[in-house]
């Protein structure tokens, strides 16, 4: 059991004042009504006093009871029972089994007499059902065995409602509305007195010890149950709440929400309703008496009367905090709301769940604690506070005061343990980069994104470079100081250009690959610099690191201009004559641009054609020169100079043919009179200086291409030709020959082939051209059959609607107008369409289409 200090026990009537000159004097009952309070007596006085409250500075009351007169019932029987009723003025009193009205203010007995009789003991109604506001209701245990009886009371008279028998004799009796909580011989129960219906609670033994019934609230009761428990129970029969543990001797019970309080013989003890626990114990002996009148609770013994003030909620919830009692804080705390305004209640939630939070965090509980920091709506600056140096210098926070926690900083918290402090420093990383992009960042983004950077920079963490890429809110000087002190270079240039410092960002990472600052971030900076220039709109940076880049790598570094985005490109903000410019020292990037100029973006510039050109042309010369030319094989850049030369039309064909000569580069020659449509010299070079016919088929192919099919044809009969008429070699070039003739039947004319053709040679090895020559002319045949069909079929149409047309008379008058000009005509002359209108010729001349026509008609 947890104990916490919820009420301090105050003397508020001590025997001396009650018992004046008398030398004993028993209490039976106490009734307090605002500051009125009333004591009847065993020997049948009742007393009147007037109570004063002081506040201490320690947040707890004093009371000071005056009194004001006391009279004698007239009866040697003790007061069992009073109860007050202001709103009548009355005060009902138990005395002899009679309830008597008598005045609240000077005690006299109503004038009229008017009483209850017969009653063993009676409560009030404090839920009525009458609705008369100059009423109460009262529910008495009659004398009569098992009996139940409702009055109405008014300022001078009573009246019976309701009369009600019981299954047992009844012992003790609540009220609220129509239910009546009884507590029987044997058990308890609810039982409605307006139809009679009731509900069975639970056995109870009354001749083991007296029972309790309590309303506590609308349809509420609080009861002694068995087993020294505290049992709710609503009107329904059912228990909303959890029972409380109380003494077995309990003789007393009271509620100062959120509390029951009970009282035995020797102790006052607090329970909660909230956790059920066992609060707080207060020795108190001979007690007999404990009753709450709204919400002062009041415990008597024979001889005095004391209060139990309750603490305030909040001190009770920060004497919780204080002793690191965080659920029960947070409990109590939810279970003062209904008694705390709404406004008010929030702020000191808020609070309280940012005081717990702190708690839970200096306990390492770092789940609880984000959950209490989120709900409580922390300024997250008070945690980041925590750690040294994590707010920037120009931050103007300052800690919440009172304070939320008693620690100076992370060391004090941590008492140096450099394990624990690691994990509070991992918890504020995940924390803070949660909340950065929520509402609990608005304000202060600053402070959080600017303690983030150093966390992360701090613990190497890799998040540092994610932060830095995406919106951030970090401040430049605090941060690039924390930076350079961790050696996060590269991270540093990120934040220069997240600022707009694209310069020192450049000038920074260059360090880095130089060598001249250590920073092993990113093993590829090289590459990401050569990446992060090409994207770069600054010109003059690009510039001034342009020969930088260049000189580390001459591939890669010309990719700054040549994976330019296109629309920057287009822009001219490069001017490629520029950057040719430029590149002149560094051949391999320069080769590499030309080819972005010539071949990706397809530039129509003779200069840069030509130049793409000459520089193939020089590193070919270059390669045999050395003799890396693979022993005649084709290089990788011979194979891009023929490709060159065969694609493109605009380089400058008499100059590369002046620098090839003698330079032994047949093929590129053969392409070279090729562009000049010297087809013969061409073919000749492949034929008899190369030896390749392969490459002068496909010469006869590229040759001709985007050209008519008797262009091809006059080139495959040219190399024909060469190979029939090849003098002394002739007989060496016919298997080429017949090898031309059966691959590419459809290019010649069969019937000049067969002229040219030697007589000696067979059919069967011009088998596959003379198959395909044959089945060439027979498609060609067909196919013009066909045409022919087609034409003479839609001739036949034109005539048959030609003679219909003819067939039907056409009257034309000086009255018939032209349906486009709506002129008469004035000579037998005129267009006929389809749909009958006619028009002059001259108006179907410039027009095309009828005017009440949605489609031109046929001219007839």
């Amino acid at each position: 059991m947890m104990s916490i200090k919820a009420f301090t026990l105050v003397s508020a009537v001590e025997q001396e004042l009650l018992a004046g000159d008398k030398e004993r004097i028993h209490i039976e009952c106490v009734e307090c009504c605002g500051r009125n309070l009333y004591i009847g007596t065993a020997d049948g006085f009742i007393y009147h006093f007037l109570l004063e409250e002081k506040t201490l500075p320690t947040g707890t009351s004093s009371f000071t009871a005056t009194k004001q007169l006391h009279r004698h019932l007239g009866f040697k029987k003790p007061v069992n029972e009073l109860r007050a009723a202001s709103a009548l003025n009355r005060l009902l009193v138990l005395c002899d089994n009679s309830i008597t009205l008598v005045n609240m203010l000077n005690l006299e007995p109503v004038p009229s007499g008017a009483r209850i009789k017969g009653a063993v003991t009676f409560a009030l109604n404090e839920n009525p059902v009458s609705g008369d506001p100059f009423c109460v209701e009262v529910c008495i245990i009659s004398v009569k065995r098992r009996t139940i009886q409702m009055f109405l009371v008014y300022e001078d008279r009573v009246q019976i409602v309701k009369e009600v028998s019981t299954p047992e004799q009844p012992l003790a009796v609540a009220v609220d509305g129509y239910f009546l909580c009884l507590a029987l011989t044997t058990q308890y129960i609810i039982l409605n007195y307006s139809t009679g219906l009731s509900q069975d609670l639970f056995p109870y033994c009354s001749e083991e010890k007296p029972p309790i019934v309590k309303r506590i609230g609308r349809q509420e009761f609080l009861l002694a149950g068995p087993g020294g428990l505290g049992m709710f129970a609503t009107v329904a029969g059912i228990s909303q709440r959890a029972p409380v543990h109380w003494s077995e001797n309990v003789v007393g019970a009271a509620i100062c929400f959120p509390y029951v309080i009970a009282l035995d013989a020797e102790f006052i003890t607090v329970h909660s309703m909230l956790d059920q626990q066992q609060k707080q114990t207060l020795p108190f002996k001979e007690g007999h008496i404990l009753q709450d009148f709204e919400g002062r609770v009041i415990v008597a013994t024979s001889k005095g009367v004391y209060i139990l003030v309750p603490l305030p909620l909040e001190k009770q919830i920060q004497d919780l905090l204080a002793s690191h009692r965080v659920e029960e804080a947070l409990v109590l705390a939810k279970g003062a709301r209904r008694n705390i305004p709404k406004e008010k209640f929030q702020v000191m939630y808020r609070r309280i769940l940012q005081q717990a939070g702190f708690i839970q965090f200096a306990q390492l509980q770092f789940l609880e604690a984000k959950e209490l920091f989120r709900s409580g709506q922390l300024d997250v600056r008070e945690l980041i506070s925590l750690y040294p140096f994590l707010l920037p210098t120009s931050s103007s926070f300052t800690r919440s005061h009172p304070p939320l926690h008693e620690y100076a900083d992370l060391n004090q918290l941590t008492q140096g343990d450099q394990e624990k402090m690691a994990k509070c420093k991992r918890f504020l990383m995940s924390y803070l980069n949660e909340v950065r992009s929520t509402e609990v960042a608005n304000g202060y983004k600053e402070d959080i994104d600017t303690a983030l950077l150093k966390l992360y920079a701090e613990a190497d963490h890799d998040s540092l470079l994610d932060l830095l890429v995406t919106e951030n809110f970090c401040l430049l000087t605090d941060s690039a100081a924390w930076l350079e002190k961790h050696k996060k270079y590269f991270a540093l240039g990120l934040l220069y250009h997240y600022n707009n410092q694209d310069a020192a960002a450049v000038q920074l990472w260059v360090n880095i690959v130089d060598g001249d600052v250590q920073d092993s971030t990113r093993s590829d900076l090289y590459e990401y610099i050569v990446d992060f220039l090409t994207f770069c709109l600054d010109r003059e940076l690009v510039w001034t690191y342009a020969d930088w880049v260049l000189q580390k790598s001459e591939e890669i570094g010309v990719q700054v201009f040549t994976k330019r985005p296109l629309d920057d490109q287009q822009k001219n903000s490069f001017n490629p004559d520029d950057i040719i410019s430029c590149l002149k020292k560094y051949p391999k990037a320069l080769v590499k641009y030309l080819e972005h100029l010539v071949i990706d973006r397809n530039l129509q510039k003779e200069e840069y054609h030509t130049h793409l050109a000459v520089l193939y042309l020089e590193e070919v010369l270059r390669q045999k020169m050395s003799g890396s030319d693979k022993g005649g094989e084709a290089t990788e850049t011979q194979r891009k100079l023929r490709h060159l030369l065969q694609k493109s039309d605009l380089y400058r064909v008499h100059f590369l043919i002046e620098k090839i000569q003698g330079a032994g580069l047949p093929m590129e020659r053969a392409i070279l009179h090729g562009k000049l449509r010297e087809h013969e010299k061409a073919l000749h070079i492949l034929v008899h200086e190369l030896g390749d016919f392969s490459a002068a088929e496909d010469y006869c192919l590229w040759g001709s291409e985007g050209q008519d099919a008797p262009s091809r044809q006059r080139l495959f009969h040219m190399l024909l030709a060469m190979y029939l008429h090849a003098g002394p070699s002739a007989h060496e070039l016919a298997m080429p020959a017949v090898d031309l003739l059966n691959r590419h039947a459809r290019e010649f004319d069969a019937t000049q082939v067969l002229q040219l053709l030697p007589g000696t040679w067979s059919v069967q090895l011009l088998c596959p051209f003379l198959m395909g020559a044959v089945r060439d002319s027979v498609h060609t045949r067909r196919t013009t059959q066909v045409a022919l069909g087609l034409a003479r079929s839609e001739n036949l149409i034109y005539t048959y609607d030609k003679m219909k047309l003819k067939g039907s008379a056409i009257k034309l008058s000086d009255k018939k107008l032209c349906q486009l000009c709506q002129n008469p005509f004035g000579e037998p002359v005129f267009v006929r369409y389809p749909n009958g209108g006619l028009v002059h010729t001259h108006c179907a001349a410039s027009r095309h289409a009828t005017p009440s026509s949605p489609s031109p008609g046929t001219r007839t």
